[in-house]
């Protein structure tokens, strides 16, 4: 079977660069959700903890039960609220706050112009009220940015929104609450950090996403996907290999099957546009549910372990081709 394998000292690395940037690793949430971005959740909440961070944000409750006894704080994002005593939840509309449970721990969402989740900035008095009246522990606010990754003003100008949110919401009366709005890219970017926390996901992958005019701190792949071969055979020119014939064989050619397909989250791309994987292998015709061939005899080859290099083959982003591997597959650390 395919399986995975996920460097301890690259992911070690990314955290201690952005730790430069946050001045403290005490102040770095790492991102666990939707599986740790394909890694494994459970092996990299490991990991984390082992590197010494204390906070973690997750999609749910069912992923924070998982990881729980691992950090002092866990931020869902979405599903139920409940009263728990290391996880805080996202309060991402003014329903949402009449729907929590009394004690809850929360942290209010606001949107300061990326227009996905989160109360609008003219319902903070309300949302802040309704959190009273509700009996509603208010531990955090937040908000997400929807363009620090690109070359423009937007970014600074959420900045300045979040600014003025973070001041109503002491006014209000409320102590002992820790604001956040950098993810990786906005914390790849700035000079100087501030806040309380940085939500970290991408980042401590190995990735990011800025066009080349950023200086951006050096990141490492932590991510590296293998398959191994299933059976081998010696073709002849013209000969034809995989779904639809599409490729057609220039000489005689050993081919051999190797146990990767779109079954296990692999893009099955465009067949006359071939992925190369990492070493310089072609993927000769279709991808199948379960298999890809390759014209080599080695027993087990390194299909990627570059997302970002990858998802430039596939024309999306680093994000997509992590996150689709199949949870599945066997994970090993190195």
């Amino acid at each position: 079977m395919a399986f995975i394998t996920l460097n301890r000292q690259n992911f070690h690395h990314n955290l201690s660069q952005i730790a430069l940037k946050t001045g403290s690793k005490e102040k770095i949430a790492i991102v666990l959700k939707d599986n740790a971005y394909g890694h494994g959740l459970e092996l990299m909440a490991g990991l984390a903890c082992e590197f010494g961070i204390r906070h973690a944000v997750v999609r749910n409750f069912a992923e924070a039960s998982r990881i729980r006894t691992l950090f002092e704080t866990i931020l869902v994002l979405g599903g139920e609220i409940v009263a728990d005593n290391v996880c805080s939840f996202a309060l991402n509309s003014l329903q949402a706050i009449l729907q929590a449970p009394k004690g809850a721990k929360v942290e209010l969402k606001v949107d300061t112009g990326m227009h996905r989740n989160g109360i609008a900035l003219h319902e903070l008095d309300d949302a802040l009220a309704r959190i009273k009246t509700q009996d509603l522990k208010l531990v955090g606010v937040m908000t997400h940015y929807r363009s620090s990754d690109e070359l423009s003003s937007e970014f600074f100008w959420q900045q300045k929104q979040f600014e003025t949110v973070k001041k109503r919401v002491k006014e209000a009366g409320f102590s002992d609450v820790r604001t956040h709005s950098h993810n990786s890219a906005a914390i790849l970017r700035v000079k100087h950090f501030d806040e309380d926390l940085v939500r970290v996901g991408i980042a401590a992958y190995g990735y990011h996403e800025f066009p080349s005019v950023f200086d951006v701190l050096e990141l490492k792949p932590v991510l590296s996907l293998y398959a191994k071969k299933v059976a081998s055979r010696v073709i002849k020119a013209g000969e034809r290999v995989g779904y639809g014939g599409v490729f057609v064989a220039p000489r005689e050619m050993l081919v051999s099957t190797y146990d990767l397909g779109y079954g296990d989250g692999w893009c099955r791309g465009d067949a006359t546009q071939p992925y190369v994987t990492s070493e310089g292998l072609p993927i000769l015709g279709r991808v199948s549910m379960d298999f890809i061939a390759l014209e080599s005899d080695k027993e087990v080859v390194c299909v990627m372990n570059d997302a970002k290099k990858a998802a430039t083959q596939f024309n999306t982003i680093s994000y997509e081709i992590t996150t689709a591997l199949a949870s599945d597959i066997p994970k090993i650390i190195i």
